[in-house]
């Protein structure tokens, strides 16, 4: 990461100004030291802690914008954390740390609420990224203008963040929310994984575009479960979502 790539991108900041705030929460000290090295060299203001239960304590005070956590820990566990988290401060933007060929922890810690993740070992350049994204779009949802979007039985509202099917309320993390949403603004419309990747995560993933598989898998069991199914994959152009018929 160059300083002229810094400058040409913008600090981002709070509404009121103050950089935006990130918990970095990792057991080894090296990781967790350059991390906050990184991440403060993009002005952002960090804190970090080194088990569960500190990174708890420490969001309850620190108030984070965003939160880096790895999935295993001493103590208690990265799920776990975001749990408690997630009792506190609904709508903070988790990024999970895992390992590199764990991909049970990949898909539990995205269907426990965790809105990305990136594998050991990573670079610094792409730890940034995934937050600069996570909080554009977390600040995105929250500046949209309110509105409601309906496709058939199932609604979304803007304003409320509140997703229904035929009535019953559907609990969306914040991630598969913006994936519905932009799936909606586009029914009957199909949608390409670049596409996606490039409004839903705002950059190019490279050779991890089965995320938005894993986010398409993980959403159409929360909207289709049980009922005639609205969200259709085309094998070689992408997804589409139509009313349920």
């Amino acid at each position: 990461m160059t300083m002229a790539n810094a400058q040409t991108r913008g600090p981002m900041r709070r509404p009121d100004g103050s950089p935006v705030r990130v918990l970095v929460v990792d057991d080894e000290p090296t990781l967790a030291e350059l991390l906050t090295m990184a991440l403060r060299y993009e002005g952002w203001e960090v804190r970090s802690a080194g088990d569960g239960l500190s990174a708890v304590r420490t969001a309850r005070d620190f108030r984070p914008d965003a939160v880096v956590l790895d999935v295993m820990l001493p103590d208690i566990d990265g799920l776990e954390v975001l749990r408690r988290l997630r009792a506190e401060t609904s709508d903070v933007p988790v990024l999970f740390l895992t390992a590199k060929d764990s991909l049970e922890d990949r898909i539990t810690g995205l269907t426990a609420g965790g809105d990305d993740y990136v594998t050991k070992p990573f670079s610094l350049e792409e730890v940034v990224a995934r937050l600069r994204g996570l909080m554009r779009r977390t600040a995105r949802s929250e500046l949209s203008p309110g509105s409601q979007l309906v496709i058939g039985g199932l609604t979304l509202d803007e304003d409320s963040h509140e997703v229904r099917r035929d009535g019953e309320l559907i609990t969306l993390t914040a991630t598969e929310f913006e994936l519905l949403r932009f799936l909606m603004r586009n029914p009957r419309r199909v949608l390409s994984k670049a596409q996606i990747l490039d409004r839903v995560w705002n950059y190019d993933f490279g050779g991890q575009a089965n995320v938005v598989e894993l986010y398409i898998s993980y959403l159409r069991k929360k909207i289709d479960a049980g009922r005639a199914p609205m969200i259709h994959t085309l094998r070689g152009a992408g997804y589409v979502l139509r009313p349920g018929e």
